[in-house]
Order: C-alpha cells, then structure tokens, then sequence
C-alpha cells in the first residue's frame, strides 16, 4: 500500500513536516509512507493554467494519483487552513484521480480545531473519501515537535503507528471506499 504524506507548512522546524516524516518511519509491512516535499514549489492556483498545468501540478497529480491513500498534516494560521495547503488541494479540485481518494486527516494540535474542522468541509467538497478512524488529533505542540522526540515518545509513536494499521485496514478491506460527500444524483 503507497500512502503519500502532505505536510501544510513550509516552516523548516514544522511538526506536521515531522509528523510526516514519523509516520514514514512508523509505516506498517506492507505499507509504503513517502512525504510530497515542493508545495512551496507549487504556483498560486490559476484556472486558467488548467490546460497545461505547470511541472510542479502534474507531479502533485501524478504523486496523488499513485498513492493509495493521502495523509494531511497541516497547521492552523489565524483560525484556517495554512495557504500551501489550500492552495494545493485547490490544484487537484479538478484532478478526477483525488475524487474518492482515502484521506486520513491529522491534527498535531488539538486546540487548532478551525482549520481542522475547514478542511474536512473541504475534503468533503472535494468528495474525498475521509478515513475518519485514521484520522487522529495528538498534543504535540509545545512537548514533542521533533520526528526524534515523536519517535521517542512511546505513546506518540504508537498512536501514530496505530492510525497507519487502521489507514491500511480500512483502505485494504475497501471498507473506506467511496467519496464522503453525497452526490446528487443527475
């Protein structure tokens, strides 16, 4: 199972870029967890571009498309999604191999629910298939912000490691297909 990391910040100490690498780290047999590293590379969302995206939006795409699952960590800046973020999951709004993607949502600071709660609503537009068992909070901030320290920690590693079984459970059963939010019928 390929599973692809997206980290929401670009900050070089970030704890959703350690937690990813973690979760790299922590990956169960059978799985493979690799981190997108160039959102910053990404350009700011243009529909116009759409007919020729850019290198770096086709590589996104094709990472997307590869993985059988994404897991998202991604900060909250003034009570919303951080930019890179958004702006990514707005190049692959019309990317059709994100329609029904298993996604599990990761929140490295439980007190950062605004942007959480965001970008489920987001993810759901997007008709992103949320793995909400795997989906996790963790109190890292302020204790355990490095890969290190995570890795570490026994309770951290675990609740890490454990989200990535029930990712691999769930999307390998098919028990997470399908997209989250309902479609009309036409």
């Amino acid at each position: 199972m390929q599973v692809l990391a997206i980290a929401g910040s670009l900050r070089a100490a970030s704890i959703n870029a350690a937690f990813c690498r973690a979760a790299v780290r922590l990956a169960a047999p059978g799985m493979s967890v690799s981190v997108h590293r160039s959102l910053g590379a990404l350009p700011l969302f243009n529909p116009d571009l759409e007919a020729d995206p850019p290198r770096e939006v086709r590589e996104l795409r094709a990472a997307v498309a590869r993985a059988d699952a994404l897991l998202l960590a991604s900060p909250e800046y003034a009570h919303g999604i951080s930019g890179v973020m958004k702006n990514a999951l707005d190049w692959l709004v019309s990317d059709e191999a994100f329609v029904g993607k298993p996604v599990a949502l990761i929140n490295t600071s439980p007190r950062a629910r605004h942007a959480h709660a965001a970008l489920l609503e987001v993810l759901r537009t997007m008709s992103a298939t949320l793995v909400m068992p795997a989906s996790i909070s963790l109190p890292l901030l302020g204790s355990c912000t490095s890969e290190a320290q995570m890795l570490a920690t026994p309770a951290i590693r675990e609740q890490i490691r454990a989200a990535l079984i029930c990712l691999q459970a769930l999307v390998g059963s098919g028990a997470a297909a399908g997209a989250s939010f309902p479609v009309e019928p036409r």
